[in-house]
């Protein structure tokens, strides 16, 4: 029997994935959290200075309900269905995160050099987390959506752009994590 406070196997997830994508086809809706956070900017007057923005959210309003359902279903699975909050990695993983600083790996859930509230007096962390929130805004912006819109949604509708874009996400991250990330700790 599953437990509720162990991740829900591929075989219980992926098909409540393929139920929501299958209804969302149905409607006639694209899933992607960046469009969602696009319909926040538009609400917030964001199309005041960019055309990006000048659309009517009003009928983006379904992903208003993404947003909430993510806010909410977070605070659910870190309350009431996680007896742990430290993430299972390799121990040769935590040896190699150790040896670049990061001495929180293996005992904590994100890496406090990079997100405790010490990390916003630190130029470099401001430095890391900002070049790299833009980065990631400006790809997603540049491939029509993000990772999850294009992994989830977009192969799901078996759209080339979206298998092209995906393939370049794990080029990038791949890149990233074995190549850049070294050279930045």
């Amino acid at each position: 029997m599953i437990s509720i406070y162990e991740p829900w196997p591929w075989y219980v997830s992926g098909p409540l994935i393929a139920l929501v994508m299958f209804l969302l086809l149905m409607v006639g809706k694209n899933f992607g959290m960046s469009s969602n956070l696009r319909t926040l900017c538009t609400i917030c007057g964001a199309g005041n200075t960019s055309g990006f923005f000048k659309f009517d959210w009003k009928t983006q309003k379904w992903n208003l309900v993404v947003i909430l359902g993510a806010v909410i279903g977070g605070y659910i699975g870190v309350h009431f269905l996680s007896s742990d909050l430290i993430v299972a990695i390799h121990p040769d993983t935590v040896t190699d995160l150790k040896a670049l600083g990061f001495q929180s790996a293996g005992s904590a859930y994100l890496p406090s050099k990079l997100f405790e509230i010490s990390a916003l007096t630190n130029i470099k962390s401001l430095l890391i987390l900002s070049i790299g929130g833009m980065l990631v805004g400006f790809g997603a912006r540049y491939a029509g959506g993000c990772t999850s819109g294009h992994a989830i949604s977009g192969l799901s509708n078996l759209q080339l752009p979206s298998l092209i874009a995906v393939i370049g996400f794990f080029i990038g991250g791949l890149t990233m994590i074995h190549l850049i990330f070294p050279l930045i700790f």
